[in-house]
């Protein structure tokens, strides 16, 4: 493994891939269930019901397993959606993020993995890392809003599309609150508002 590569950061080749896929997908259930304390290399490789040593070697940690978990989620994230409007791009961002959040095993292993971040560095890096990912898949759509004139020139458009996700985690982690399509298409019009009035302008200062 090369210096400064977190084990299972690395995707395995075609003849291993059924390997990860049953090992993630026991990780996956394992979170759910039990959390990080809970993770064992061990136990996943039984529920995978592949060998202890394949799993160690591969992977190394439980965070090197994390961080591949993470990974693949922001592989397997639905695509970017275009609509040919500011709005409807970030209703779609914000209806995708409510379906994910509201999806009984998405929604679990997403509260797992936040919980495990906030004490575990590793962990808070790998997740950090995967919602860079999907905020850098969708920050297109503000660039095009930008180009069509909707929102000023000098948007920042990872600004803006975390704007769209923060108030639907506050309502998952924080609040309790209906996380429905409604609070969602909520979110998303606040932030194409906010947008398009230049709160999301580098510098901080809003559009003339």
């Amino acid at each position: 493994m090369a210096d400064g590569v977190e084990p299972g950061t690395v995707r395995p080749g075609g003849r291993t891939a059924r390997v990860r896929e049953a090992v993630l997908r026991a990780a996956e259930d394992a979170l759910t269930e039990q959390g990080l304390t809970g993770l064992d290399l061990a136990d996943i490789a039984r529920r995978a019901q592949v060998g202890k040593t394949t799993v160690y070697r591969r992977w190394g940690t439980v965070t090197g397993l994390v961080a591949d978990l993470l990974q693949d989620m922001a592989e397997q994230s639905a695509p970017r959606t275009e609509t040919g409007s500011l709005l409807g791009d970030l209703t779609a961002n914000a209806r995708l993020v409510q379906r994910t959040l509201t999806d009984p095993r998405q929604g679990a292993l997403f509260k797992a993995l936040i919980a495990a971040a906030t004490g575990d560095a590793k962990t808070a890096a790998a997740l950090h890392r995967f919602y860079d990912i999907r905020v850098r898949e969708w920050a297109p759509c503000v660039r095009q809003a930008v180009d069509r004139g909707e929102v000023p020139e000098g948007t920042d458009p990872h600004d803006v599309i975390r704007a769209v996700s923060a108030p639907l985690y506050y309502h998952l982690l924080i609040s309790g609150g209906r996380l429905d399509e409604t609070a969602a298409d909520r979110a998303a019009e606040a932030a194409a508002i906010a947008a398009r009035a230049g709160v999301f302008v580098r510098g901080g200062g809003k559009a003339a």
